[in-house]
């Protein structure tokens, strides 16, 4: 399989503790096998920021996103802001993905509609593609994706995977291409590459409020190491204590244990 291209930067491992690793899946990005499985990888959650994967490949096929660096769009008071300097300045599709800008997300969200997320959704059998929000809030195109509506488990996010490396979902071949291009990339001292995207968010108590103190965190992707290309997904879960960053902390120990995970 040729890997889509992307540049390669340095990660170093920071994170909060008291997470429980919910799923590891890996597997051979050409021929489908299971190299590592652990935990329950088929319950689906909110993919949070991890749909930025599939929603930047809906917006350079619709023309919402014309390339790496357009459109660049100035940050306004009352856009999303809790993600401090980076979420307070023009953003384009580089700088959304780098930083995983939610109103961002929002501006691409709006431009196809719901109608237009969930035709996407469905042809890309990305999870229950179920784009319809908070029952009652009117939502579906501020936070569908964020511990709302929409659902994916982990052996999905593989299997989305999958079908984007190997340029087989129905979009435009420049669509995989700037969705690969504008992908954070992590160089691990073996030489391995891997791509990927973090999540973070909250599950929702029976009172529909957010249990804070036991907050999810994704990170999905693909990797190479010479020819041998792999795809995984990694679902993490705080543990009795506020997590700020479950997505940075499981992003982390998927690069800190991937010399053990394939070997």
């Amino acid at each position: 399989m040729r890997l889509l291209f992307s540049t390669a930067i340095v990660f170093s491992l920071s994170g909060p503790l008291n997470a429980e690793t919910l799923c590891t899946l890996i597997v051979s990005a050409e021929r489908g096998a299971i190299v590592h499985e652990a935990g329950d990888c088929d319950e689906r959650v909110t993919p949070a920021s991890t749909f930025k994967i599939p929603l930047a490949l809906m917006g350079f096929d619709a023309g919402v996103l014309a390339g790496p660096n357009d459109p660049a769009i100035p940050f306004q008071l009352g856009y999303p802001d809790w993600g401090g300097a980076a979420w307070r300045q023009d953003t384009d599709p580089s700088h959304w993905m780098r930083h995983s800008v939610v109103w961002y997300s929002q501006f691409i969200a709006r431009e196809l509609g719901v109608e237009g997320l969930t035709r996407y959704g469905r042809a890309f059998a990305y999870g229950n593609a179920d784009f319809s929000g908070d029952p009652g809030r009117d939502n579906a195109l501020e936070r569908s994706w964020i511990s709302s509506s929409l659902k994916i488990s982990p052996r999905e996010q593989v299997a989305f995977l999958r079908t984007f490396l190997s340029q087989s979902l129905p979009v435009s071949a420049a669509a995989h291409q700037m969705t690969a291009h504008i992908a954070e990339s992590h160089a691990l001292p073996d030489g391995t590459i891997v791509w990927g995207k973090t999540g973070s968010a909250y599950p929702r108590n029976a009172d529909g409020n957010l249990d804070r103190a036991r907050g999810w965190g994704w990170f999905v992707g693909w990797a190479a190491k010479g020819d041998d290309f792999y795809l995984f997904a990694r679902l993490s879960q705080a543990t009795g204590s506020h997590q700020p960053s479950g997505g940075n902390y499981t992003r982390e120990t998927v690069l800190a244990d991937w010399p053990e995970l394939v070997p």
